[in-house]
């Protein structure tokens, strides 16, 4: 019995084997190919292809961070509030996917900063303040692992703009159930935090819009301007460049 079980195992070892390699040719294809469409800004089809690859392996690092933070992305986009939340969980849930198979890495640590910091803006002020010291932990990780990531630097700078520039309601929902606000926020480390993401990565209209924001909150107008001077300087990549370039207009037209 034993040796009939033995050769049966012979017999369908090289089938299994077979299979096997296929799908690691596949998804190798797979991520390939949704590198290769999320370089191109598609998207959509990047996340459908990562997506397909977490089908045949559901511990895939690469499309775990990838397809969070491509929901993140394409979920900012959407008008409807309920849409947005449904991109934005996908986008959580697949970020804390990625830390239980890698905590000690940038990505995984950024794409949740970024998936909590969404859905913080879409949020109530409860939310939103009960949220932010885990955004700031998980940037502050990102780049604890590689201190040159812009978006880490960007998530950190619009960390301390938004919390340095909370309202009424949100500052005492602070007070009242969290025992005040979390320490060190301010938009003179924004400019900072933002101004390092520009440094290493000099081609993202966002980084310069939102730098913008808050020279002009601060009423440093001239830097403002050649901050958004800059920022029309570069060409559109994004599917979301148009929109923040349009504002950059607007803004610059108030501005002179």
């Amino acid at each position: 019995m034993k040796t009939l079980f033995i050769l049966l195992l012979l017999a369908f070892y090289p089938l299994t084997f077979a299979i096997a390699q296929q799908d690691t040719s596949q998804e190798q294809n797979l991520l390939r190919n949704a590198r290769e469409l999320k370089e191109s800004y598609n998207e959509p089809q990047a996340l459908d292809t990562y997506l397909k690859v977490l089908r045949i392996d559901s511990t895939n690092y690469e499309a775990l961070w990838n397809a969070s933070f491509l929901y993140s992305r394409i979920g900012n986009r959407f008008k409807d509030k309920n849409k947005q939340k449904e991109y934005f969980h996908k986008a959580k849930d697949l970020a804390e996917r990625a830390l239980k198979v890698n905590s000690r890495d940038t990505e995984s640590n950024f794409v949740m900063s970024v998936a909590m910091g969404r859905m913080a803006l879409i949020s109530g002020p409860k939310a939103r303040v009960a949220a932010s010291n885990d955004i700031k932990h998980y940037a502050e990780q990102a780049l604890k692992y590689d201190s040159l990531h812009a978006g880490a630097w960007h998530v950190l700078g619009r960390w301390n703009y938004e919390v340095a520039n909370l309202n009424f309601a949100e500052r005492m929902a602070a007070n009242l159930l969290f025992g005040g606000l979390p320490k060190g926020a301010s938009d003179k480390n924004a400019i900072e935090d933002y101004k390092k993401a520009i440094t290493y990565d000099g081609s993202n209209i966002l980084y310069y819009r939102d730098l913008a924001i808050v020279y002009r909150k601060e009423d440093q107008d001239q830097k403002a301007i050649e901050t958004l001077n800059k920022l029309l300087s570069l060409s559109p990549k994004s599917p979301d460049d148009p929109k923040y370039i349009k504002e950059a207009k607007k803004m610059l037209k108030k501005l002179q």
